[in-house]
């Protein structure tokens, strides 16, 4: 081992010299089991001695170790070692001696972990499989990633209201139970994620996160705070204490969406972890996951207190492995990364590159935002929006329609194309054909109007206008949803926009962050179906999803292909938008033509149409695959309200 001073590890381990010696690929860190023997490997290269310490059980307040093993000295600064017998379900801390003391914790690579993942588990992964695992698979194979659709949930959000009828509130389990209904009969959860039609639900993190006791019940967090990256979040789990359950239980949650026809996404948190000083992989190797300079000082781009150093090898292999794992393991189907831009295009790549080799269908997009970090190396570009070119099979988020829709999240009075702002009719165009400023394909830009972030859509409508009467919100509402899908690219909404979903406090203001705010602000009201407004405005989303699926060409991949197929025709007057889109020649395409009108101005409009016999699909407050009447010559589009034609 090569003695370096402390305020100089950072420098040593972002050196070429550094990661020649100690860079391991093999792949497979952690507690490998069988019934005869586990193997247990650990990536310590700055350690004098390691150890494994083994427990019968995973609180940290159960001082005594009921064996201690030495570990030896591998390669790349791998320690190992052999232990006989079968020791699934025995819990086990790794001791690491160093220059700096010593410090006893988790394993970084551990697969399953004991209550608050404090103790690492041994585990039995196969033992662990639901009922015909083995035959489960993704329901998007040989599919264009622009098929998608994508709902974005908590689990809690979903599962925990009382008009749920969901048995398993707030748990994996709960998205597991078919035919759950509220107290009028309408579906809930899982059945009703699926008659909406989306083709991806996208689960907010779910991995195992600090921010919440998972000994205590009913306490509510986002989860962007990682402290496991391998294992599920324990909260979710009806017993967090036996590390096998939790795994079970997850993986049954995503053969039920599986077995309706949706492909799970993961929501990952790669930037950064909840506590840096006590992170296992910080403390195994002294603050070699972070970003950390000379005098010590965090790097602090996401604002949560560390930046990850993705650019250094074992950080990026860390990751890597971690994505294979869930892909291979969990059967996940995409991942969206948060604050993606903090991590480096060689990463990104290499995660893209590895998982298409098994897995061609799994989806990846995440926040592209520029944001301030420092980086340990020279020479380093972030995936970013700005270098989307660099990552051309990685998608982010599209702010840029986000806000010329409704208006930017940083001001809250701001309105957008839907709702009286002006000016934004050339902007929807490059937005309409999939390539904001940023953007190289379709495929690379995820539409939408809501997240979890910020306020949801009705409030953001109603903030910007609060003299609105409710008629017109909803108005504003089905504009901004009829634009997202009828753009190119892929469309994302968040659970409950569809039911015109609101986060109001106590005191009556609208909550843009409740990342913690519990139950009482985030839990979706199922009930709320029986409100004439919500449920025709569920089935105008509903048919929204049916159109697009049902026309192959508004889910063109390639730039070119769209671009010569789209007109749009110039307006003199007003901010309403019209386009025509030729269809021949696409696969599976039964229209000859689709002509889009999009007219945000608070009057009805008189628009020519093309020569031919049209059938209207998509007009004021209906959606869907059927006919709502028929148009030749000209039509008559209603104040802020989008038309979409078809000629056979």
């Amino acid at each position: 081992m090569v003695t370096i001073e402390k305020n100089k590890l950072g420098e040593w381990y972002s050196s070429e010299e550094f990661e020649k010696l100690y860079t391991y690929l093999e792949g497979n860190l952690g507690a490998e089991w069988t019934r005869e023997k586990t193997i247990f490997r650990v990536w310590a290269p700055t350690a004098e001695k390691v150890f494994v310490n083994l427990y019968s059980g995973g609180f940290t307040d159960e001082k005594e170790a009921i064996e201690q093993i030495v570990m030896k000295p591998y390669r790349n600064g791998v320690w190992t070692v052999e232990k006989e017998g079968n020791l699934h379900g025995t819990f086990y801390t790794y001791l690491v001696l160093s220059a700096d003391g010593e410090w006893e914790g988790c394993d970084p690579y551990a697969k399953a972990v004991g209550v608050n993942g404090e103790r690492a588990m041994v585990v039995d992964l196969d033992s662990t499989n639901p009922e015909g695992w083995e035959m489960d698979k993704s329901p998007f194979q040989n599919k264009n990633v622009t098929d998608a659709i994508i709902y974005e949930a908590h689990i809690r959000d979903l599962t925990v209201h009382k008009d749920s009828g969901i048995k398993n509130k707030g748990k994996f389990l709960g998205l597991a139970e078919e035919g759950t209904i509220n107290s009028k009969g309408d579906n809930t959860g899982l059945d009703y994620i699926a008659d909406l039609g989306v083709t991806h639900v996208h689960l907010l993190p779910f991995f195992d996160y600090a921010s919440v006791d998972e000994t205590k019940d009913g306490q509510y967090n986002w989860g962007y705070d990682p402290k496991n990256f391998f294992v599920p979040e324990g909260s979710y789990a009806t017993d967090p204490y036996h590390g096998d359950i939790r795994i079970r239980e997850a993986k049954k949650m995503v053969a039920a969406f599986h077995q309706k026809g949706i492909g799970v996404i993961m929501d990952v948190v790669f930037n950064h972890v909840y506590d840096a000083e006590t992170f296992c992989f910080n403390n195994i190797v002294p603050g070699y996951f972070s970003r950390i300079d000379n005098d010590g000082i965090y790097s602090n781009g996401s604002i949560c207190g560390n930046d990850t150093a993705s650019e250094r090898s074992m950080v990026r292999e860390y990751i890597v492995q971690n994505v294979l794992y869930w892909v291979d393991e969990y059967h996940i189907d995409g991942f969206r990364f948060d604050l993606v831009g903090l991590l480096d295009i060689r990463t990104i790549n290499e995660i893209v590159e590895r998982v298409h080799t098994i897995r061609p269908e799994v989806l990846f997009y995440g926040e592209g935002w520029t944001m301030p970090t420092n980086v340990t190396k020279a020479g380093i570009k972030m995936a970013t929006q700005k270098n989307s070119y660099l990552t051309p099979r990685f998608a982010y988020f599209n702010d840029t329609m986000r806000n010329l829709l409704r208006g930017r999240n940083s001001d809250t009075n701001e309105r957008g194309y839907v709702n009286g702002g002006t000016g934004r009719a050339d902007c929807l165009k490059s937005n309409l054909i999939g390539i904001p400023y940023w953007a190289c394909s379709p495929g690379q830009v995820v539409n939408y109007v809501s997240c979890h972030d910020d306020l949801t859509l009705f409030d953001k409508l109603q903030v910007a206008e609060p003299k609105a009467d409710r008629t017109t919100l909803l108005q504003y509402n089905r504009l901004a949803a009829g634009i997202v899908f009828a753009a190119a690219g892929i469309p994302f909404l968040q659970a409950g926009e569809e039911l015109l979903r609101r986060k109001v406090n106590a005191d009556g203001t609208v909550n843009s962050n409740s990342y913690d705010a519990g139950d009482s602000i985030n839990a979706i009201s199922w009930d709320c179906l029986q409100d004439p407004d919500c449920r025709k405005m569920r089935d105008y989303y509903k048919g929204l999803i049916a159109f697009r699926k049902n026309h192959p060409v508004l889910r063109l991949e390639d730039i070119r292909d769209i671009r010569d197929r789209i007109t749009f025709y110039d307006i003199q007057q007003g901010e309403e938008t019209i386009c025509l889109i030729d269809c021949k020649g696409v696969a599976g395409e039964s229209a000859r033509k689709l002509c889009m009108i999009f007219n945000p101005e608070r009057e009805k409009k008189e628009v020519f149409l093309p020569k031919g016999n049209w059938e209207i699909h998509v007009s004021d407050d209906k959606a869907g695959t059927e006919n709502l009447g028929e148009a030749d010559g000209r039509v008559t589009v209603l104040p802020v309200s989008c038309m979409i034609l078809v000629q056979r």
